[in-house]
């Protein structure tokens, strides 16, 4: 089984940037594909990127391209997640994500507890 843990969320001001952190452990005899979803209070859980399994390229959601990086070190299957720019519609839980193959928009097998990110206006 694949545990997920994220960390580095907080509370930031608009404008600010952060870093969020994820570490996948357990018994992983492979390595992951990795991203991120988040999901604001009332709102449906939503893609924000991912990075192939092989770490040569990410890809993002429309809202966040351009703001946000990831970056990470696939042979450690850490992932990070570098928001510049925030702005208080980013505010929401941001969910760690790993897959076998790859983090789709609308699935991955694993998820973690989930980091929360407040960005004040």
């Amino acid at each position: 089984q694949v545990q997920l843990t994220e960390s580095g969320g907080g509370l930031v001001q608009a404008g600010d940037s952060l870093i969020l952190s994820c570490t996948a452990s357990g018994n992983i005899p492979f390595q992951l594909a990795m991203g991120w979803y988040r999901q604001a209070p009332g709102k449906e859980r939503e893609f924000v990127g991912a990075r192939l399994r092989s770490g040569k390229a990410s890809y993002y959601a429309d809202v966040v391209r351009g703001r946000f990086t990831i970056s990470g070190d696939s042979a450690k299957n850490t992932i990070y997640l570098q928001m510049n720019s925030l702005k208080p519609e980013d505010t929401a839980v941001y969910y760690c994500a790993a897959d076998r193959l790859r983090v789709e928009e609308t699935r991955s097998e694993f998820l973690g507890q989930g980091t929360q990110v407040t960005v004040s206006a």
